[in-house]
């Protein structure tokens, strides 16, 4: 069987060359080393769970993180040069708890990113793993204040509302039988620490039966507005407009975007490319809907006009130019395995480049027959195309639908890093140019159904040897222009200095020593950390020790402390730093 795949791809490949080349998926999923990866389900919980495609451990290869039904670990596969690895990550895993979204997020722009997931489960509660710096994760979920328990939470959307350069969270509950539960906005105090600022931001405080958001400009004003979509008629879809004030004000009615429908989820992006965000919303009964930026407070749904009405029971979708022509196409997950019943298990939708969408033939997704729930993009082998990783239910493995499509067609690759802005550039709009032909990129961190997208942003752009200029509005304010950027690679845009490309700026050394230690440590190299909290954390999180930095170098006495081992973190107003020391 396996033999004749590759013979099959091989045909379909040599028929390309040949003649106009088409879009064309593999699912490549065993071959990739992607075993024992269906999220599973039982009689008590059939919503399914959620995935990231996402570099965990920041060597240039999306990886793979899969949630856990009860009793289960989540399970964490490494990417290796194209080919999948299980692997254990020191400090996660510490308990078995049911997971929906699983994320990673550079809370403290360290510079490495830490583990979040969330759990619908009444009798458990959120997940928060703080990354030491060598993918080692202490669990600081309560120090953190993520932990909320009881809350039934679903998906997770990190966005950075105040534009103080640090992350902030926005999780969503569907409890149907509470009515003390509700949407949680939670500030990043930029200490490792989150305060509930629900409240005091104006959300509404009622059970809306939410399953999932996403942070969007909407109205191009620089501050981040959220999308949220609710579950049953009776709860229409909430867009909140941020007021830039800290407060939040529903106008999803004068949107024209308070949806009444089974809305599972939202996805973001710019199908027409006139710069105006567009948001496509999964929907469980009588069709999607695909809403349409007018560019002056308002959407249109465009679903049952453009081809997207999927009508089936779909509960993901992700925007991707699949051919690099320039567009968005559009693939639709849904929780269907009888396509005898005439409804799609999935859908790929092609982009006409005319506003419509069409299901191309031999695209390969036939064979797609499983119940699906969570769906991310990400670059399997670094050749530039977006592949689409799928979790599946029993018995079904993850689907990886590796994007074999042929094309003479051109790229780029865009990873942001931020300074002023929070450390992973979440919320900017990037602007690519040819010729006076505009495409937009927004940058996001928790989307479609409880998934993560890989960190690199993906511009197809076609025929054209040269791209005339790339340019990120960074939520500061700032904003970077990159002129005629190497194609057919990947570009590093560091803000506030874009043409660094690949460069990182460099720390400072910080030093502990004696280490190991019985009495005393010595920390030296604190010149960029001078009146900072200093805290120091042992291995549960729990921090048994708080000091301010006010000089270059210090002596810091544990003979107190238990034998283990100890993190000294350090806080500046761009980040944190961690190292850890041993106390014999």
């Amino acid at each position: 069987m396996r033999n004749l795949k590759w013979i099959l791809s091989f045909v379909f490949v040599f028929i390309c060359l040949i003649s106009d080349a088409q879009i064309f998926f593999s699912e490549e999923s065993q071959e990739l080393g992607l075993s024992d990866s269906s999220w599973g389900q039982d009689e008590n919980e059939n919503y399914g769970g959620g995935i990231s495609f996402f570099d965990f451990d920041n060597d240039g290869w999306d990886d793979l993180t899969v949630s856990s039904t009860t009793g289960l670990p989540v399970r964490f596969y490494k990417n290796n040069d194209g080919i999948f690895e299980l692997i254990n990550l020191s400090g996660i895993n510490d308990e078995l708890f049911q997971t929906k979204s699983v994320q990673w997020v550079d809370v403290d722009n360290d510079g490495d990113y830490d583990f979040f997931a969330t759990s619908n489960q009444t009798t458990g509660d959120n997940r928060f793993y703080e990354n030491i710096g060598d993918l080692t994760f202490v669990n600081t979920t309560e120090t953190s204040g993520l932990s909320n328990p009881g809350h039934q939470s679903f998906g997770a959307s990190w966005g950075d509302y105040n534009r103080d350069g640090f992350l902030d969270v926005f999780i969503v509950s569907r409890f149907f039988d509470s009515d003390t539960k509700f949407n949680t906005l939670y500030k990043n105090n930029g200490d490792g620490t989150f305060i509930d600022v629900s409240v005091e931001a104006n959300l509404i405080q009622e059970n809306s039966l939410s399953f999932c958001s996403a942070w969007i400009d909407y109205d191009k004003d620089g501050w981040q507005d959220i999308y949220i979509s609710n579950d049953k008629t009776q709860n229409k879809n909430i867009l909140y407009h941020n007021n830039q004030d800290g407060t939040f004000t529903d106008v999803a009615e004068a949107a024209g975007a308070d949806l009444a429908i089974d809305a599972m989820s939202t996805t973001i992006g710019d199908y027409n490319n006139d710069g105006w965000l567009d948001i496509y919303v999964a929907n469980t009964q009588q069709g999607n809907a695909f809403l349409k930026n007018n560019g002056d407070g308002t959407f249109t749904d465009v679903a049952p006009n453009n081809g997207t009405l999927f009508e089936s029971v779909a509960w993901s979708s992700v925007f991707l130019d699949a051919d690099h022509d320039k567009d968005l196409d559009l693939y639709v997950s849904a929780s269907v395995n009888n396509t005898e019943s005439g409804q799609l298990s999935a859908a790929f939708y092609k982009n006409n480049s005319n506003g419509l969408y069409a299901i191309p033939e031999g695209a390969g997704f036939e064979e797609d027959a499983s119940i699906s729930y969570s769906n991310a993009i990400g670059d399997v082998d670094n050749d530039g195309k977006y592949d689409i990783a799928v979790l599946n239910c029993l018995p079904d493995n993850v689907f990886l639908w590796k994007n074999e499509t042929v094309t003479e067609n051109n790229w780029i690759k865009i990873k942001l890093e931020g300074t002023e802005s929070n450390r992973q550039g979440i919320g900017s709009l990037i602007e690519l140019s040819i010729n006076d032909e505009k495409q937009y990129n927004y940058t996001l961190c928790g989307e479609g159904y409880l998934g993560q997208n890989s960190s690199y942003e993906f511009f197809g752009i076609g025929e054209a040897t040269e791209i005339d200029y790339i340019t990120v509005y960074w939520l500061s304010g700032i904003i970077d222009v990159i002129t005629n950027p190497e194609i057919n690679a990947t570009l590093t845009v560091i803000e506030g200095d874009p043409q660094l490309g690949t460069e990182s700026f460099e720390e400072e050394k910080i030093s502990i020593f004696p280490n190991p230690s019985d009495s005393e440590i010595h920390i030296s190299g604190l010149e960029n950390y001078v009146e900072r909290t200093l805290k120091v954390m042992d291995l549960s999180g729990r921090v048994v020790q708080t000091m301010i930095v006010d000089d270059s170098e210090m002596t810091l006495n544990i003979a107190r402390f238990k034998t283990g081992v100890y993190i000294v973190r350090l806080h500046t107003q761009k980040g944190s730093k961690h190292i850890k020391f041993m106390k014999m």
